[in-house]
């Protein structure tokens, strides 16, 4: 292989393992809120009346407190008592006044 050949084979190297870093990184942070999917005390941010920030639920599958989870998973999670994630807050499992 001469000089040129081995540098050419070595940019396309390069650029393959670049790209796919890339990709790798991207696929990771899609991420999507979903409603009342978290356990009581493992909320993300802005949980909704009733808590002021992440880990501040009371409840467990609370509806007004969300969960970062991988973009495309929230509607289709199966929880406990026929429950369903969504992607607006929800009227249901809200503490008490």
């Amino acid at each position: 292989m001469n000089r040129v050949s081995s540098v050419v084979l070595a940019a396309s190297l390069l650029s393959a393992l670049a790209g796919a870093s890339v990709t790798g990184a991207v696929a990771q942070d899609a991420t999507e809120k979903c409603y009342g999917v978290a356990l009581a005390g493992q909320n993300d941010c802005a949980a909704g009346p009733g808590t002021t920030c992440a880990g501040t639920s009371v409840i467990d599958y609370q509806g007004n407190a969300w969960k970062a989870v991988p973009s495309g998973t929230c509607l289709t999670m199966s929880l406990d008592g026929d429950r369903k994630g969504a992607l607006e807050a929800l009227d249901r499992d809200l503490p008490q006044a």
